[in-house]
């Protein structure tokens, strides 16, 4: 699972437009000389997986666009750009931002998600803020209409960032795409219920 640029151990580079992380995530399917990988993205890599199918249909075998959207549409007053608004350097772990960006059942163990939260606060709030500002503008509508490979959409049924409205307006542009959802997960179903999310991929990569 690569780093997106300017988050973990990757480099900034110049831009963080959701076209921009598409390219790299192109790049490293090049350079890895991978045969038409099936992309798995959750939330903005959902985001950026749907770009990179669009736009490099031929390195695509298909894709998985899990807890996403096709336009946020965020409000000013939205919990995630007041949270990041709010995030100063250096941002500590035990910011109560992260509680809210990371809320999952209580079968998610503590430790994982504050070691997700240490990880997370390395990244400096400008960067936060303008990969925010980025990705509030974005509408990949146009580009979803474009997508040919196949799709796989898992929504968490309880997803209080991109709910049932952004699942189905996926599933509307999303050519054949098939629409799952992930009941009793909020935004994070692949941490939340782990096992359901990799058997309905396997089945997708299965043909079930």
């Amino acid at each position: 699972m690569p780093d997106l640029r300017g988050h973990g151990a990757s480099r900034a580079g110049d831009g963080c437009r959701v076209v921009d992380f598409a390219g790299d995530i192109a790049g490293l399917i090049r350079h890895l000389r991978l045969d038409r990988p099936v992309v798995v993205g959750h939330s903005l890599g959902g985001m950026v997986a749907i770009a990179l199918a669009a736009r490099q249909p031929d390195l695509i075998g298909g894709l998985v666009v899990l807890a996403s959207t096709l336009k946020p549409g965020f409000t000013p007053d939205h919990p995630l750009p007041v949270g990041i608004q709010a995030l100063r350097d250096p941002i500590s772990p035990a910011d109560p931002f992260y509680a809210w960006w990371h809320a999952c059942g209580a079968s998610v163990p503590q430790p994982f998600l504050s070691g997700l939260a240490k990880e997370a606060s390395a990244m400096p709030a400008a960067r936060w803020r303008a990969v925010l500002e980025e990705v509030r503008i974005t509408d990949l509508t146009a580009d979803a209409r474009a997508v040919r490979a196949r799709a796989l959409i898992i929504g968490g049924a309880c997803d209080p960032l991109f709910g049932e409205t952004h699942q189905q307006a996926l599933a509307e542009v999303l050519t054949g795409s098939r629409l799952v959802w992930a009941q009793d997960c909020g935004h994070n179903p692949h941490w939340e219920d782990p096992a359901f999310v990799a058997s309905t991929i396997a089945g997708m990569l299965t043909g079930r």
